[in-house]
């Protein structure tokens, strides 16, 4: 069994107890208080413990570490405030990933995977073009048309919008306005590039809960400087990522360390601007994910940035210092002190706008799942590097990664591209034929007609009822 390890030191040195960890937790604090470095420590404890750890890079100072620190004068000093003795530098094992394939392993998801819920997110639909986009995807379920990449998506749209009046009478009215509208947004995605994310080969959830042969947990650090630039894209990726796992993971209960930890930086961007129903739905997984062993712990500025049913359910906390300056800022810090088990030695609302870098209140769950009295503590240095390390060094990390050759060379299947290309091509051949029996007096059912009536007594074929999806749209139980 893990035992409690070691992660800040005040008046009383304060412990995280591993089977606590799937009850989730918050990092918060300004800017340039040490969320990065609380964050960093907390990785790689959970690293050393043998638990994998998943978590964005998203200011891209995060790769170090993978290499033993003890250049930084900070660090030292540090070290001898705290008296920490015997205290090492030491590395973590890390995989790096990367949308754009150009900093680590390509990170691609097939349009199917992801589902039509996060879809619509991600291209800011409106409520009429998302029920347009359900359908969509609901006619190619049932007709084992399968999406894996942008062109595909773009084939589909235009084939339900030609034969919407085929389709009404089962799925429902198809406009086209709406099927032009989502046209538009998939263009815009891959005029930014973001298309490479779907296609295949797609992300195998196995590859991220892995240790390394001293029974460390692998790091998967996702490449997200530049992923930034596209926020609704960077959080709908972490939150595709997090409703796979809660599908495919089986149950498990509490264990004396979870299966996996899943950082998620600057949180406030998971529920910016969501439709209510999604916001459901993701408070959903993340009550239901602690059973499946994953412990969920979110970054931001902002406490009051983190909706109060889930903010409810992180139960372990790092606060670092926040500003006063606004009426908002005024709440938030109200907000935050009044979450903790008091501390009479403490006044909470004060400390909060007086906490030092890398100084915070901290409070983690007790044996019983009790919040722990709040304590106001430095953060312990990480024993990895404080910054990036540099391309030969990813390289290397890159070249002796478990998946290594794995992901790297794409792969075009037939999909629902090639399919309606070839019906297409068909419909062309039947239609000459057609013209060319009228001019004999001869009438023969046109082939594409013939499909297409084919196609719709077709919907709830074996392969349509195969297809099942989860909680936030995803394909249920992963690849069907």
């Amino acid at each position: 069994m893990a035992g409690p390890f070691f992660v800040a030191r005040g008046e009383k040195d304060v412990f995280f107890l591993p089977p606590m960890a799937n009850r989730h937790g918050l990092i918060a604090g300004a800017t340039g208080t040490g969320k990065t470095v609380s964050l960093q420590v907390l990785a790689e404890n959970f690293s050393r413990i043998g638990v994998p750890v998943f978590m964005a890079d998203v200011k891209g100072d995060l790769s170090g570490i993978s290499t033993p620190g003890g250049s930084n004068p900070k660090v030292a000093e540090r070290i001898r405030m705290l008296k920490l003795k015997d205290f090492a530098f030491s590395g973590c094992p890390v995989t790096c990933w990367d949308v754009w394939g150009e900093t680590g392993h390509p990170v691609r998801t097939t349009i199917s995977e992801m589902g039509p819920l996060l879809l619509s997110r991600l291209f800011n639909l409106n409520e009429t073009q998302t029920a347009v986009l359900t359908l969509v995807f609901k006619i190619a379920d049932d007709n084992g048309l399968l999406l894996l990449d942008h062109k595909d998506l773009r084939a589909m749209l235009q084939y339900v919008g030609d034969q919407a009046g085929t389709f009404r009478t089962s799925y429902g009215n198809i406009s086209p306005a709406s099927v032009g509208g989502i046209q538009r947004s998939l263009l815009e995605l891959e005029r930014q590039g973001t298309d490479r994310l779907f296609g295949e080969p797609a992300l195998i959830l196995d590859d991220f809960i892995q240790t390394d042969n001293q029974g460390r947990g692998l790091i998967n650090l996702l490449t997200a400087d530049r992923l930034m630039q596209y926020p609704k894209l960077y959080a709908t990726l972490l939150l595709w990522l997090l409703s796979e796992l809660f599908e495919s993971l089986p149950e498990v209960g509490d264990q004396d360390k979870p299966r996996l930890v899943f950082f998620f930086d600057e949180a406030h961007l998971l529920f910016s601007d969501t439709p209510r129903v999604l916001l459901e739905k993701i408070e959903q997984v993340v009550r239901l994910i602690r059973s499946k062993g994953v412990g969920v712990y979110f970054v931001t500025q902002n406490p009051l940035d983190i909706p109060d049913t889930v903010l409810g359910q992180l139960g372990n906390r790092i606060q670092h210092g926040l500003r006063a300056f606004t009426p908002r800022d005024q709440k938030a810090v109200k907000s935050a002190a009044t979450t903790f088990r008091t501390n009479p030695k403490l006044d909470v609302d004060k400390v909060i706008t007086e906490l030092g870098v890398g100084e915070a209140l901290v409070s983690f769950l007790d044996e019983k799942g009790q919040p722990g009295i709040v304590e106001r503590a430095f953060i312990l240095p990480p024993h990895g590097q404080i910054g990036p390390i540099d391309a030969g060094q990813r390289r290397r990390l890159m070249e002796d990664s478990l998946v290594s050759g794995a992901y790297e060379k794409a792969v075009d299947r037939e999909s629902a591209f090639e399919i309606l290309g070839k019906r297409a091509e068909k419909k062309l051949i039947a239609n000459q034929e057609a013209r060319a029996e009228a001019k004999t007096g001869r009438k023969r059912e046109g082939l594409l007609e013939a499909m297409a009536k084919s196609t719709v007594r077709s919907v709830g074929s074996t392969l349509g009822r195969q297809i099942v999806r989860g909680i936030l749209g995803g394909i249920f139980g992963g690849r069907r």
